[in-house]
């Protein structure tokens, strides 16, 4: 029996929203670390929670730095310049 859909909206008790975010992000670095395994895909996850904890995945055969060199020759954007030296992250 298929699941039924929940509305996407931000979840307004802070311990429900801290309960589902640990959940959520342990699914999807479980997704990726599937995509690094079955498609020899190079994966990197960075999320930073509301509580400002900082959480990562990154494939075992590649180191950060070499996945945003590549990142960046693949795509031009040069990660390093002063344009993206200061991001703001959303309040939660």
């Amino acid at each position: 029996m298929a699941r039924g859909k929940i509305q996407i909206k931000k979840i307004e008790n802070s311990t429900n929203r801290q309960v589902t975010y640990s959940k959520r992000r342990n699914g999807l670095f479980k997704k990726a670390n599937e995509l690094t395994v079955l498609c020899d895909a190079k994966v990197s996850i960075i999320m930073v929670s509301c509580t400002e904890k900082l959480h990562e995945y990154i494939s075992p055969s590649v180191t950060t730095k070499q996945f945003f060199d590549q990142y960046q020759k693949a795509s031009g954007i040069d990660l390093w310049s002063s344009h993206y030296e200061v991001l703001l992250l959303p309040s939660c």
